[in-house]
């Protein structure tokens, strides 16, 4: 049996997962300290990468406990070690990446440089019998939409490996413009949950904001202005009833996702693959779930989005990629962390 560690550290949650060539989750854990960050309405590098620090070193011994005890085996045995090296907060990327290489001069374990964006379009074909689930196939090409605080593209994966970017955010990422909207509400942080929640008995035609570059010929985002215009609307006012924060959750969140929806369609319609995923924190929204899944019933094409627990940064998806790049991917000591993917690097065939 081929075991993979991965360990995720690309933005402020710590997560190491323990994984089997074929993606079940074995073991999974995470560490979040959304507390240190909320009196400053968002991610403050500096704490992130201190949090880290503090908390990488346990959870790999939690890891090293359960190797040994369920399997009778240690780091030196695992069949490889994946760590997220690109993009994301350069300090936090730093601690993951010393973390994984001293385990692999310690215990000569390979080690495998993982793009964070590759485990998300990976991640819906993480699973755990624990919870009843059974391995999925893999069918290409498969499109991606992925959704997060940092990022918001369109990818058409056409083997593990063989990626081609549709489409990018020009500006803001959706899950940004949405904790942007809820700090601007006072509301809160982290603000998807708390929008989301908020929006279920709101009125999503209250308000009518911009669909940013919804007509545009291409596969491309933009939530800036969006983003803007909220913003001026909210700051407008100097107060609003729970009924009115309602409304105008729901109506935000309508805007973003109808954007996300028509651009997706589109390229449904125009590549025809064999199914498609949302992935990424964003993919946890309800309406966003319900939505994509009357497109795919709609347009008769497979959609796969993760459970929750894979949605949201985790070291099973980092775990996944090096277990399915094992061929293709060298474990270079040298290989150093970016804080974003560069150029021909986004899935670089390394």
């Amino acid at each position: 049996m081929s075991l993979f560690l991965g360990l995720e550290t690309s933005c402020d949650d710590t997560s190491v997962a323990l994984v089997a060539g074929d993606g079940e989750v074995l073991k999974l854990y995470k560490y979040t300290k959304d507390e240190d960050h909320r009196p400053f309405g968002g991610i403050v590098p500096e704490r992130a990468s201190r949090n880290h620090l503090k908390s990488v070193v346990s959870l790999l011994k939690e890891i090293e406990t359960d190797l040994n005890q369920s399997f009778g085996l240690n780091f030196k045995q695992l069949s490889g070690i994946g760590y997220t090296s690109r993009p994301g907060l350069l300090g936090s990327l730093i601690v993951g990446s010393v973390a994984a290489k001293t385990l692999n001069q310690v215990f000569d374990t390979p080690l495998y440089p993982v793009n964070h964006l590759e485990g998300h379009v990976l991640s819906p074909w993480l699973y755990e019998k624990s919870e009843g689930a059974a391995p999925k196939e893999m069918t290409f090409p498969h499109l991606s939409l992925i959704v997060s605080g940092g990022h918001t593209q369109l990818v058409l994966v056409r083997a593990i490996g063989d990626y081609e970017i549709l489409g990018s955010t020009r500006d803001d990422a959706v899950g940004e413009a949405i904790d942007k909207f809820s700090k601007s509400l006072g509301l809160g942080f982290p603000g998807g949950p708390l929008v989301d929640k908020k929006s279920i008995t709101g009125d999503p035609k209250a308000h009518s904001f911009p669909r940013p570059m919804i007509k545009e010929p291409n596969y491309d985002f933009s939530f800036s202005g969006l983003k803007a215009s909220a913003s001026r609307y909210i700051s407008g006012k100097l107060d609003f009833s729970e009924a009115e924060i309602s409304d105008l959750c729901a109506s935000y969140l309508e805007a973003c996702i109808e954007v996300l929806e028509v651009k997706t369609r589109k390229a449904l319609i125009e590549f025809k693959p064999k199914g498609f995923s949302v992935v990424g924190g964003v993919s946890a929204n309800s309406l966003l779930r319900k939505r994509f899944e009357s497109m795919a019933k709609d347009l008769d094409v497979p959609l796969f989005i993760p459970p929750l627990k894979f949605c949201t940064d985790n070291g099973a998806m980092i775990a996944l990629v090096a277990a399915l790049r094992l061929p293709n991917i060298n474990d270079q000591l040298d290989f150093e962390p970016s804080s974003k993917s560069l150029a021909g690097d986004f899935y670089d065939k390394r």
